[in-house]
């Protein structure tokens, strides 16, 4: 049984998802406010958040972020923007999935299932991950590279950590989106070519000259541990 955390400030939605996602065995609390809601993800500890983004004192959005600052708790946004780029600035901010409304609870709760899924049977668990002089603590969602803490966001972290966790293999732009960003689906995406432009600025590197990011032209990108001669690269 999953405890769940609904934030909702709509009392029909939120009465009418809390008994049929308990009718299908979770345990629900819920919140009708973005800082009532982060209190209580907080302070409960939830198995995951279900987040509306149209929330009376806060945008959904700020509160997901401000929720990311404090807890890993996975979430799954819940919007009526349906428009590529709302959906995309969810994931970034660290939604981990999004449903559109209008939904059913039977979708919701299959959503749910999934999240929680995915992430407990993630084959990197929560061991860190050393590349080179490039550490990745997922436990801690924390990357140092030659002792010194990386400022990463959310997304950069989780970005980073796939590559780390899956070092020397070419990881494709596609599967990035799918499992990073859990946008369900293909073509191009500029929020894979801007993280990596992040990332490898952090690591202090540059597509001319990668250190660790490898492009791998027409396939995708790469992470491994740099070559004799480039540890030492400007950062």
């Amino acid at each position: 049984m999953a405890q769940l955390l609904l934030i909702e400030d709509d009392p029909t939605i939120r009465s009418s998802l809390s008994r049929a996602l308990g009718e299908r065995g979770h345990a629900v609390s819920s919140a009708p406010t973005a800082m009532s809601g982060l209190r209580e993800a907080v302070d409960a500890r939830p198995d995951l958040v279900v987040l509306d983004l149209g929330l009376p004192d806060l945008d959904g959005l700020e509160m997901l972020r401000m929720l990311r600052a404090v807890s890993r708790v996975p979430v799954i946004v819940a919007t009526a923007r349906d428009d590529e780029a709302e959906i995309v600035r969810a994931l970034d901010a660290g939604g981990d999935d999004y449903v559109v409304k209008p939904f059913s609870a039977a979708q919701l709760d299959a959503r749910i299932r999934a999240v929680l899924r995915r992430l407990g049977s993630d084959s990197s668990g929560d061991e860190s991950v050393t590349v080179g002089e490039l550490r990745v603590d997922p436990a801690s969602r924390e990357a140092t590279l030659e002792g010194r803490q990386l400022d990463l966001t959310p997304k950069e972290f989780d970005l980073l950590h796939y590559l780390a966790a899956r070092a020397g293999q070419v990881v494709s732009k596609k599967e990035l989106l799918t499992e990073v960003w859990q946008v369900p689906y293909g073509g191009a995406d500029k929020s894979v070519d801007v993280h990596l432009s992040w990332l490898r600025r952090k690591l202090g590197e540059t597509a001319q000259r990668p250190r660790f990011l490898q492009t791998v032209r027409g396939v995708g990108v790469k992470l491994s541990a740099p070559r004799d001669g480039e540890e030492g690269g400007k950062r």
